[in-house]
């Protein structure tokens, strides 16, 4: 209703332009801060100062305009008054229009409430990123849920998305592994958790390397036989890799995940080296073999001091470096779709290394390198910042993780609902428990490092996963005890209470929320947005009487309670984390 309203303002105040040779379109409105009732603004400034007739300082003019344009508009149905204040239209609606209109809209849609219409740009999301024979850990997982959250906002705000991982499948830690299985391991099976049994075998090949007498020899003579292409080597290096593939799907399926494209790094390892050699012959790469490696003078090309400075693309002894493969890589992701952006979930220690692919393909003549974004994000430690490692006892592989989450989460639940179904009980924590481990990855900005704490994580008094579940249950409690709610509309007739504006004012702002968050890639501050809309709704049914109230207040009050429900399931299912329909 309203959104009508402010279409028919905004045209009535363009013919008033047009009848005034005065440009159309300077003016935008703006909500005004709930104080007493809700209203819209509309600065005159830009058009007081667009105006070629105007006599004296803009904002004496921009409220000459206001007077104006206040008499022309009058008092349109919906609205209980106007007003022309320093240099400013104010417009404030008829309050309990104002609430139903926005709660009847977020129930209309349902689960569509918040998300825009396709701006038919396509955008791709390369994220997670793991390499074979290796386990994903949790220093791993801010990188998986930070992307995929970033995937389902971008989709919200209208973009097609494509999810990209890009697998890194061969290198020294592929044969390493394989050497060791082979001597050590000949003819076994992955047990049916394959990411920890791959995990096993890189751990002990990795120990083997280090601190085995003749091991390291036998991967370099392994290593070797690889170069040569033998075909043993080949074949085997095809299944355990897709042992390793199968080993990450179990992981993404239990974070809900998927991706709609798969690079490997041996699809663009040799196109790498064919490019290098071209950009030598084209004077823009230095070959420094065989003492040196082959680097692009970046600096001296671009005449920046220390901007971008040297990039190595080859190592002295001929074999592939990240830059020789990513190159091509890039060149085939805009090559195989029209892409409008190419968003890189990478780790901010590799800021330089994105900002010299940048610089490198748009001096190649790619002019779509603009249109390249690195997404940087800050590792993950351990309470008393111990860093992740793959390689040493601080590892945290996902499934240990889940199961500890789990296990706290389920002693949390059966205390709170210990009469629920043993089943019900144990999918419940499951869902709670994922939830707190996602929530610390994307609720802090991501550049900040994350210390992953169990006591915060799982607090359900606290800015936490685990609380804005909680209000999302005790919403479907209420709707539940109420049974059939029909078609009845909300009127908010009466008198309403402060925490019942101030959660209207939240829900009627989510839409804004997702636009806020996609343009500037931040699922932080939906995670925010999330948390006060929790806190807002549980000072709402703390203060607030829904099932015993009466007559249009009881019929309010419960469509508030649904679209509250509506709302904290979308930003949840948005953020990567289900909203579990009982606790």
């Amino acid at each position: 209703m309203f959104e009508e309203i402010k279409s028919q303002v905004a045209q009535q105040i363009d013919l008033f332009c047009l009848a005034n040779n005065l440009p159309t379109g300077k003016v935008e409105f703006r909500d005004i801060p709930f104080s007493g009732e809700w209203g819209m603004a509309a600065p005159l400034f830009p058009l007081a100062a667009a105006d070629p007739n105007k006599t004296g300082a803009v904002p004496q003019h921009a409220q000459y305009l206001a007077e104006r344009l206040k008499d022309i508009i009058g008092l349109p149905e919906g609205f209980t008054r106007t007003e022309a204040l320093r240099g400013y239209l104010n417009l404030y609606f008829d309050t309990g229009l104002y609430a139903a209109s926005v709660i009847d809209q977020i129930n209309d849609r349902g689960k569509d409430f918040g998300s825009a219409a396709s701006t038919g740009k396509t955008v791709m999301v390369e994220y997670s990123n793991p390499n074979t024979h290796k386990p994903l850990h949790v220093g791993h997982l801010r990188n998986v849920i930070l992307g995929g959250s970033v995937c389902s906002i971008l989709e919200a705000s209208g973009k097609n998305v494509i999810r990209a991982n890009y697998i890194g499948d061969i290198g020294l830690h592929v044969i390493k592994w394989m050497c060791n299985y082979e001597m050590y391991h000949a003819g076994e099976q992955p047990a049916e958790d394959k990411m920890r049994w791959m995990a096993d075998l890189y751990s002990e090949a990795d120990r083997r390397f280090h601190e085995q007498e003749g091991f390291e020899e036998s991967v370099r003579e392994y290593f070797a036989r690889w170069d040569a292409g033998e075909e043993q080597i080949h074949d085997l290096w095809l299944q355990t890799r897709q042992w390793s593939m199968e080993g990450f799907n179990q992981v993404y399926g239990l974070l809900g995940e998927h991706f709609d494209r798969i690079y490997f790094e041996s699809d663009v390892e040799e196109s790498g080296k064919e490019l290098v050699d071209q950009l030598i012959k084209s004077g823009m790469a230095i070959d420094g073999r065989p003492e040196n490696p082959v680097i692009v003078d970046l600096d001296a090309i671009v005449g920046t001091k220390e901007e971008y400075r040297v990039a190595v693309i080859l190592r002295s002894d001929g074999t592939s470096l990240y830059a020789t493969k990513e190159l091509p890589l890039a060149i085939m992701k805009f090559e195989e779709y029209d892409l409008d952006q190419s968003i890189y979930v990478i780790d901010v220690r590799q800021s330089l290394h994105m900002k010299q692919m940048q610089k490198m393909l748009e001096l190649m003549g790619y002019s779509w390198a603009s249109r390249m974004k690195h997404l940087a994000y800050e590792i993950v430690n351990l309470p008393g910042n111990v860093i992740m490692s793959s390689r040493d006892g601080t590892v945290v592989l996902l499934d240990d993780l889940v199961r500890e989450a789990t296990q706290r989460a389920l002693e949390v639940v059966r205390e709170k609902n210990p009469e629920l179904d043993p089943t019900i009980m144990q999918d419940v924590a499951q869902k709670v428990a994922l939830g707190a481990i996602k929530y610390p990855m994307i609720s802090r900005e991501n550049t900040k490092i994350v210390t992953f704490d169990w006591d915060t994580a799982l607090d359900f008094n606290g800015q936490s996963a685990p609380y804005i579940q909680y209000a999302n249950v005790r919403a479907n409690s209420i709707l539940r005890r109420a049974g059939d709610l029909g078609e009845a509309e909300s009127k908010f007739s009466y008198p309403l209470e402060a925490s019942e504006i101030n959660l209207i004012e939240l829900l009627s702002k989510l839409p804004d929320e997702i636009s806020k968050a996609a343009r500037d890639f931040r699922p932080s501050t939906l995670a925010a947005y999330a948390y006060e809309l929790a806190k807002a709704f549980n000072d709402f049914y703390n203060q607030c009487q829904v099932l015993k109230a009466e007559g249009d207040i009881r019929a309010s009050r419960l469509a508030l309670v649904r679209a509250t429900r509506s709302c904290l399931e979308k930003t949840l299912n948005l953020l990567g984390i289900q909203a579990p329909q009982v606790m």
